[in-house]
């Protein structure tokens, strides 16, 4: 998305003042709340993009490695989670709201592209800038001098520079998850899928990168096996725990490690995240062993 935009215009006295702010207070309700919706869109928008990149199944850890019909689909994806998302109906364009079709732009760059059939009516804009992970939401009325006066070849126009500013945002510019791999070196991710199994792999996955959490869904890209659960618990010295439990390394779990990573003042986890963590100083190391951890002595 642009980097810099315009101040939104919306206000009292604009021609689409009332129909927007109609609109976004719908929506806001629909979604539970602006808060509910602060949480929930961007959670939507980083499942969305990872669903179709299925690093687990593919090996691809980006966007940009995508096809250009995938590519395509996430918004699609889009779409349908949006409606779900906001319990909307399927309207003539995408979805309808207070009796007014509306449809649902979304788009991966720095603008959207308006079809003819949208003229005229609301549009509910999606933008995902995965490079800043960061997420738009906004509402426009798509009004012929909102739009570039170009057209590609299928008739769709994009928003103008001064169109921009006819942008109602719910959300603006706002943090979404981002993309795990885009935050660790080449380097350290190189040598992490370099390892020759799942359980090597998984081992230098949480040694290279400790104190931070890992969701479930980064730890199952790494294993590339159906049963990838196992490779992170303790099993008879072989499982990536014990591995690490070996280097004087604690692997956590939120769900059933809370305690012990709250006591080692480590960054909270989720019960879907796992942390990796050297105990420093003898305190740490007797909370681990209160814990049942039994780390090599002299580390």
């Amino acid at each position: 998305m642009k980097r810099s935009l315009p101040p939104s215009l919306i206000a009292p006295g604009h021609p689409d003042f009332d129909a927007l702010t109609a609109l976004a207070t719908e929506i806001t309700a629909r979604a539970g709340g602006t808060l509910e919706l602060q949480q929930s869109f961007p959670a939507m928008l980083r499942a969305c993009i990872d669903d179709v990149i299925m690093t687990p199944k593919t090996g691809r850890r980006a966007y940009e490695e995508l096809e250009k019909t995938e590519k395509t689909y996430i918004g699609t994806r889009v779409e349908i989670e949006l409606r779900a998302l906001l319990r909307l109906p399927r309207g003539r364009l995408d979805t309808e709201i207070l009796g007014r079709d509306m449809d649902i732009k979304n788009t991966m760059g720095s603008n959207w592209m308006i079809p003819t059939e949208a003229l005229g009516q609301p549009c509910l804009l999606v933008a995902a800038d995965e490079a800043r992970a960061r997420c738009y939401l906004g509402l426009i009325i798509a009004h012929p001098d909102y739009l570039t006066k170009g057209k590609n070849k299928d008739g769709k126009a994009s928003i103008s520079a001064a169109g921009f500013a006819n942008i109602l945002w719910l959300i603006c510019d706002q943090a979404y998850p981002a993309n795990f791999w885009r935050r660790q070196p080449a380097e350290i991710v190189t040598e992490i899928f370099a390892q020759p199994t799942g359980n090597a792999r998984m081992a230098c996955l949480f040694r290279l990168i400790q104190n931070q959490p890992i969701a479930r869904d980064v730890v199952e890209a790494v294993a590339q096996q159906k049963d990838f659960m196992r490779r992170i618990r303790s099993d008879k010295g072989r499982g990536t725990r014990d591995l690490l439990e070996q280097e004087g390394i604690l692997l956590l779990s939120g769900q059933y490690d809370s305690q012990l990573i709250k006591a080692l003042e480590l960054p909270h986890c989720s019960g879907a995240e796992f942390i990796s963590s050297t105990p420093q100083g003898k305190r740490h190391q007797g909370l681990a062993a209160q814990a049942g951890f039994n780390l090599p002595q002299g580390l």
